[in-house]
C-alpha cells in the first residue's frame, strides 16, 4: 500500500490544552499494521498539543519546522530531523514557537491512538 499523506483526512485534536492542532492516522491496523499507529501530528505557529500524559511509550520524528517539547518539567528545542522518545507515564507537550506549521510523525501501541 502506498498512499500520499495528503489522501489522508486531518483530524482536530479537541482535548484540553490543544490548539492549533491537527493529526493524520498514517499507517496502523486498518492499513496491516497491527500493533502500532503512525500519525503525523501538525501544530499552527503558535500551537501546542495537549499537556497530558498516559501509560504507553511513544516516539517522534520532526518532519519540518521548530519548537520544544516539553517532557516532565523540561523543555527542550525541536527542529526538523529531530528525534525524541516520550516514556510511558511522563507529563509532555509539543509547542510551536516558529511562524511555519510544526510537522512530526508519532509513533504509538494502537490502543494510545485517541482521536
Amino acid at each position: 500500500m502506498v498512499r500520499h499523506e495528503s489522501e489522508t483526512k486531518a483530524i482536530d485534536m479537541s482535548a484540553p490544552g490543544a490548539a492549533g492542532s491537527s493529526m493524520k492516522a498514517l499507517i496502523g491496523p486498518e492499513e496491516g499494521w497491527k500493533d502500532h499507529v503512525m500519525r503525523q501530528v501538525e501544530l499552527a505557529p503558535d500551537g501546542s498539543s495537549p499537556h497530558h500524559q498516559h501509560p504507553w511509550p511513544h516516539i517522534n520524528y520532526v518532519l519540518e519546522g521548530e519548537g520544544a517539547l516539553l517532557l516532565g518539567d523540561q523543555e527542550t528545542p525541536i527542529r526538523a530531523g529531530d528525534t525524541a522518545f516520550v516514556p510511558s507515564d511522563t507529563l509532555h507537550q509539543y509547542r510551536n514557537k516558529g511562524d511555519k506549521p510544526l510537522k512530526f510523525l508519532c509513533i504509538v501501541p494502537k490502543e494510545g491512538h485517541i482521536l
